[in-house]
């Protein structure tokens, strides 16, 4: 595809007016980072299909998506979402002053659940193009083509991404308008609410997980989905939070070091300071988000020694 670009984007433009367009199998490799997981890539062509539509209709789900979903949203990401939950504990204790507990969950096996049937639902609310919805029941079906399972969404895509977002924006919805909980977020399947009564908290679960059932077709994860005192640290983004501090998880430190040995290969095999740089200034912008100083000069140090 990439050869002969020109004539090749002319072809897939025709394969597409005409609704000929096919998307080619998925490629797939297990990924351990610890956790094993399944990625399954498009090919290049079909890649270009996935940005450009995603261009054309995020914009319209985005002003319907809640301020407190910062999954793959402009001015949002990781960062955004801790300072967030640091304002949320602060409030909802009144700066440490009053008992408050969370929900912590997320959704079990989220990726392999959301239902194509109900997405397509969802995203004609906005979508009234006929084609466009034709386009994108290619492409979500494209995971499962021999088996015609109608579940499931491919982890790798863009397109995967933005649809298992937009899935749980029912559940944002939900959670804001009908239980109107006011300490809500999400990330991705992730999510917390915060309350100063634990009895509340526990009604709200049973509540959650019936509209997911009912609505969604998924559950919560039982192991995932706790409430907790405040004062234990919330496990976020792989920090455990405390009103005072912010400290990164063992199993991150690990992810974080397997990472950083990765990118020092790499640069000494290529020799490309400024990807090296670019790669490390991404590491720190998420670490300066929790109490990381010592991790950071040891990061420093080493890259310091290679360069």
């Amino acid at each position: 595809m990439k050869k002969n670009l020109n004539n090749n984007l002319i072809k897939l433009s025709k394969d597409l007016e005409s609704l000929r367009y096919s998307p080619k199998p998925l490629k797939t490799f297990i990924l351990r980072d610890p956790k094993t997981r399944k990625i399954s890539k498009s090919a290049f062509e079909d890649r270009i299909i996935h940005h450009a539509l995603i261009n054309i209709i995020e914009p319209t789900f985005d002003k319907s998506f809640i301020y407190d979903f910062y999954a793959n949203r402009k001015n949002k990401g990781n960062s955004f979402a801790i300072k967030r939950l640091t304002s949320f504990q602060r409030k909802i204790t009144k700066n440490n002053k009053i008992k408050a507990y969370f929900l912590k969950a997320d959704i079990k096996h989220y990726f392999q659940e959301v239902n194509h049937n109900i997405l397509i639902e969802i995203l004609k609310k906005k979508i009234k193009d006929e084609n466009i919805i034709w386009l994108i029941t290619k492409i979500i079906n494209n995971i499962h083509k021999e088996e015609n399972i109608k579940k499931g969404m491919p982890l790798g895509n863009l397109t995967s991404q933005f649809f298992a977002n937009l899935y749980l924006n029912e559940l944002d919805q939900f959670v804001k308008h009908k239980l109107k909980a006011k300490y809500y977020g999400r990330y991705v399947d992730d999510f917390i609410i915060l309350h100063n009564s634990k009895e509340q908290l526990g009604v709200w679960k049973e509540e959650i997980n019936n509209f997911l059932k009912t609505n969604l077709r998924i559950e919560l994860h039982p192991e995932k989905s706790e409430i907790m005192h405040i004062k234990k640290g919330i496990s976020f983004l792989g920090f455990r939070n405390f009103h005072h501090h912010k400290i990164l998880k063992k199993n991150k430190r690990k992810l974080l070091k397997n990472k950083l040995n990765l990118i020092i290969k790499e640069h000494k095999e290529i020799n490309n300071y400024k990807k090296l740089m670019n790669r490390i200034e991404a590491i720190f912008a998420h670490l300066e988000t929790g109490n990381t100083f010592h991790l950071r000069n040891k990061i420093v140090n080493k890259v310091t020694n290679i360069t």
